[in-house]
């Protein structure tokens, strides 16, 4: 599939944002679609039925965001892509860097509930990797997303074997009524003991999802 046949489900986007989605000013490109289901989803018109997006080829992307050039530039930042999962639609991501000033600054914001094939590419494509983890913990994870987190724990060890630790931030957050501090602590030390350094450990909001 060439470059101008791919497409990226553009939930929304938030420009000239400043030291909340990785360095510098950066423009925050949501994707819609999430595998996951969690309980206190800071964003869920990502995935909810009905929600309105827009397909955009990698060259529509690109006029959209190409206007703060000289705040990427002149900071150090760039184009994080958060979601929903964006790494659903890292194909779309490393056509769309290809076009983008090699000066640019990619992050991903990712659960990294992905395919390892997703994970292999999106260390080529992304500088900086915000991933949030929820807890290491599987009954936790699986009550709070609906999912396993298997697969996240082996995209994890992937991670950390290739990209270096102070490019990878893990959100550990405290969830009420799903883990404890002592859970989010716990979590931590698995991390640790993987390499991982930097984390951001923070509490959940508790409104409902819907």
């Amino acid at each position: 599939m060439t470059c101008e046949n791919r497409t990226f489900p553009l939930c929304f986007l938030s420009r000239l944002r400043m030291s909340t989605d990785g360095q510098g000013v950066t423009t925050l490109v949501g994707a819609y679609g999430c595998p996951l289901r969690c309980e206190y989803c800071l964003n869920p018109r990502s995935w909810q039925e009905g929600t309105p997006y827009r397909s955009v080829t990698p060259r529509e992307l690109y006029e959209q965001v190409k206007l703060d050039n000289l705040y990427f530039l002149a900071t150090g930042g760039g184009i994080t892509f958060g979601g929903g999962e964006p790494l659903s639609h890292v194909g779309f991501i490393h056509d769309f860097r290809g076009i983008c000033p090699k000066e640019w600054h990619f992050t991903a914001e990712t659960s990294l509930h992905i395919p390892h094939e997703n994970m292999l590419l999106a260390m080529e494509v992304f500088d900086d990797f915000v991933v949030d983890i929820k807890d290491m913990n599987p009954s936790i994870y699986k009550a709070y997303t609906g999912k396993e987190n298997t697969l996240v724990k082996e995209n994890l060890a992937m991670l950390i074997q290739h990209i270096p630790a102070k490019r990878i931030k893990i959100r550990v957050p405290l969830i009420p009524r799903f883990n404890t501090q002592e859970d989010v602590v716990a979590s931590v030390k698995t991390l640790q003991t993987m390499g991982f350094e930097v984390f951001d450990r923070f509490t959940y909001r508790t409104e409902p999802r819907g």
